[in-house]
């Protein structure tokens, strides 16, 4: 069999046919058949060029020509990142399997935490119209630490096809989509703690129904939950659920039900904003001041 000229191919790695084993060179453009040595042309041998290798005594195998080194890639590829400790999801934390603890004192003897600077997890709690939505998404805004929002509504609306809104009848399905979204939100939040990174949670939860209000909030978070109650006159939740649109605008005979039932924080331990005349900045910079009073304190809930 004859190869084309250029580099050698490598002989196959059998035993007694390896390099230096006694197997027969590859010669370069040349072919023999066993027991017929190449033919022997007389003459005087080629003048060698100047800067090539001297010439192999006979019965001498060739030398392995010298393959050039490829050049360096300009960009290399930088080097992945290290793994996280837990090995589990490269530079990302897992949640602990365990519920959230409750959030730690301050450090260094200090007589008031900065809830500024804290990673806690906070359940705003309010009926409709009550404004909690917006002033946890401007409470996540302006804090100086990195915190997330994390609403129900928004999860629950997740479903398209096949939603089942409360608006046309609590039901098993709605109940359901309503636990299902709980629990999602309940998964982020320790996700977002595991990784350094505080949320507020907001929902209409019940007093009258701790089993699928804030013991089910406490059982998917934890007892480091700080759940906070925003709650202004019901004429002021009345105008605000005026203004929306949507599926999120409710009758203003459900909201009033609601606004009722509400009532029923008063007296259960719970700290409680009325921001009937407070914008939403104020209402953000009392919540600051319930999260640092909640740190030094837990609320018993």
């Amino acid at each position: 069999m004859q190869h084309s000229v250029g580099a050698p191919l490598p002989p196959p790695h059998q035993p007694g046919h390896g390099p230096g084993q006694g197997g027969a060179g590859w010669a370069q453009g040349t072919s023999h058949h066993p027991g017929h040595p190449p033919a022997h042309h007389p003459g005087p041998p080629p003048a060698p060029h100047h800067g090539s290798p001297p010439p192999q005594p006979p019965g001498s195998h060739p030398a392995p020509p010298v393959l050039p080194v490829p050049p360096a890639p300009l960009h290399p590829t930088p080097a992945p990142p290290p793994m996280d400790p837990s090995g589990a999801t490269g530079h990302l934390q897992l949640p602990p399997g365990g519920p959230v603890p409750l959030p730690h004192p301050p450090a260094g003897g200090a007589a008031v935490a900065d809830a500024s600077q804290a990673a806690v997890a906070v359940l705003l709690i309010g009926p409709a119209g009550a404004g909690k939505t917006t002033v946890a998404r401007h409470w996540a805004d302006h804090r100086r630490v990195p915190t997330a929002h994390i609403s129900l509504d928004d999860v629950r609306e997740w479903v398209r096809s096949g939603f089942a809104n409360p608006q046309s009848g609590w039901n098993e399905n709605s109940e359901a989509q309503y636990r299902l979204a709980r629990r999602t939100c309940g998964f982020a939040a320790r996700n977002f703690l595991a990784n350094g990174i505080s949320c507020i949670l907001d929902d209409a939860v019940f007093p009258d129904r701790p089993v699928v209000g804030l013991g089910g909030w406490k059982r998917h978070v934890g007892p480091g939950l700080l759940p906070v109650v925003v709650l202004p006159g019901l004429e002021v939740v009345l105008e605000r659920n005026a203004a929306r649109s949507g599926n999120r605008r409710l009758s203003d005979e459900e909201v009033a039900r609601i606004h009722g039932r509400m009532a029923g924080w008063y007296g259960s331990g719970l700290p409680i904003i009325d921001n009937s005349t407070y914008d939403v900045a104020t209402t953000a910079r009392m919540l600051d001041e319930v999260v640092t009073r909640s740190i030094a304190s837990p609320p018993n809930w």
